[in-house]
């Protein structure tokens, strides 16, 4: 589903990655897809760091090769990549995943990051999350905050100091002089 491949396509992908990470493990055929697709629940299994979990979160793109870019290799002209993007968050102190998530290309880093803290149980206290500048806002920053987790995000390039949150007119007390 991810990269809208049908099944046979799928299978003959999957068994190409495993082959080029050198791994001789067996890849289901499309009969046994097929049946099972509908009730497939994945789950990320993890040991557990033995503590406060520190987590780092990134993202990456993957290059899907669809039938546009054949056809601009065989008949010219433009080229165009579809990419997909994985947004992961790994324990720092085990290196598992711990949390991922799969997007178009147009997906942003920083929206995805509340989505990916949500999948941590509650139940496992989050000590800190470490990202690139490319989570620096408010949004990111609160949704850590909300963990109880110190955010470890550098500031932008560009970035400029945060304004203090303004009063309403009409919130602010006076006093006069006298």
């Amino acid at each position: 589903m991810l990269f809208g491949l049908p099944l046979r396509q799928t299978t003959g992908f999957v068994a190409s990655l495993l082959k080029l990470a050198g791994l001789d493990w067996p890849v289901p055929d499309h009969s046994t897809l097929c049946r099972s697709q509908k009730t497939l629940a994945v789950q990320l299994p993890y040991r557990g760091s033995g503590g406060p979990l520190h987590l780092l979160v990134d993202s990456t793109g993957i290059k899907v090769r669809g039938k546009g870019e054949w056809q601009a290799r065989k008949h010219g002209g433009a080229k165009r990549g579809v990419w997909r993007k994985v947004h992961l968050a790994i324990d720092e102190s085990t290196l598992e995943v711990r949390a991922v998530e799969f997007t178009d290309s147009r997906i942003g880093d920083a929206p995805m990051l509340p989505g990916l803290l949500s999948q941590v149980p509650e139940d496992e206290p989050i000590a800190s999350v470490t990202a690139d500048g490319a989570y620096d806002g408010r949004a990111c920053r609160d949704a850590v905050a909300s963990c109880g987790a110190e955010a470890i995000i550098p500031p932008r390039r560009n970035a400029k100091p945060w304004k203090k949150k303004s009063q309403a007119p009409g919130d602010a007390t006076t006093t006069s002089a006298p």
